[in-house]
């Protein structure tokens, strides 16, 4: 299989790429001249035109890979295809994410198992072929991202606090591994951020979660990109294993 011609760029996986924190993320490697393979979880060119129209963004810059991370044996052997394509991935960062809320005592086993499956069990099926290749390499940044729910817990979120919490667990164990070889593992635990997801949420709940936040708002997007840029910068080479928080000082543990 003949290589991608991006030898004069580093390579970045960005999973939810097309999400909000992932178009943050995705401009901001832009910016530092990146070719960026972009995960999303069905093959819609016109959704991806837009969303390159809308924010910006080259299209030649981006290689758009469709995957449905439930679907462990396709998505993994569809990402390790892509990977062949390139000599080497420096940076992976993990944003991909749903909710599905609901107080425990009402949670469905489907409920509980689409959270898990997508924003933890999925990281098996992405970070095991990337990590591989970084091994290859002996180097590599990987960045994935949590939540302040993962490190306190939520009303109605057993499903999600549990699945964040896992990928910090996750994250600490994978940087033990990745050490030795130069490769680097953490984690970004946001706050409630400005995205479509967070912005479905009633204004009236919103304005007392903002209460709640010494800071009296949202986070921002792009800063938390900016979190996951300082993660694979040359600036945090000695940082492994580690969580930062991005929360406006709402939980500080």
């Amino acid at each position: 299989m003949s290589k991608s011609n991006t030898s004069d760029k580093k390579v970045a996986m960005v999973t939810g790429a097309l999400g909000g924190i992932g178009t943050a993320v995705c401009e901001k490697l832009l910016a530092k001249g990146y070719h960026i393979i972009a995960t999303l979880s069905n093959d819609d060119p016109e959704r991806t035109k837009k969303w390159c129209d809308d924010n910006g963004f080259d299209q030649n810059n981006f290689e758009f890979l469709a995957v449905d991370l439930s679907d462990h044996e396709k998505a993994m052997a569809a990402i390790q295809q892509t990977l062949d394509k390139y000599d080497s991935v420096y940076a992976l960062i993990n944003s991909a994410g749903i909710t599905r809320d609901s107080s425990f005592k009402r949670m469905s086993y489907t409920q509980w198992k689409q959270v898990i499956d997508t924003n933890l069990t999925s990281l098996y099926t992405v970070v095991h072929p990337v990590f591989t290749k970084m091994l290859q390499q002996k180097t590599g940044r990987i960045v994935n991202i949590s939540s302040i729910n993962g490190l306190r817990g939520q009303y109605g979120q057993t499903n999600y606090s549990a699945a964040k919490a896992g990928i910090i667990g996750f994250t600490k164990a994978l940087a033990y591994e990745g050490a030795s070889s130069f490769i680097t593992a953490n984690v970004v635990a946001p706050g409630y951020t400005h995205t479509p997801m967070v912005e479905t949420v009633p204004e009236h709940i919103m304005d007392k979660i903002k209460e709640t936040i010494p800071m009296n708002r949202l986070a921002s997007a792009t800063e938390i990109a900016a979190a996951c840029m300082y993660l694979i910068s040359d600036d945090a080479i000695f940082v492994t294993g580690e969580t930062i928080s991005v929360n406006g000082g709402q939980y500080m543990s």
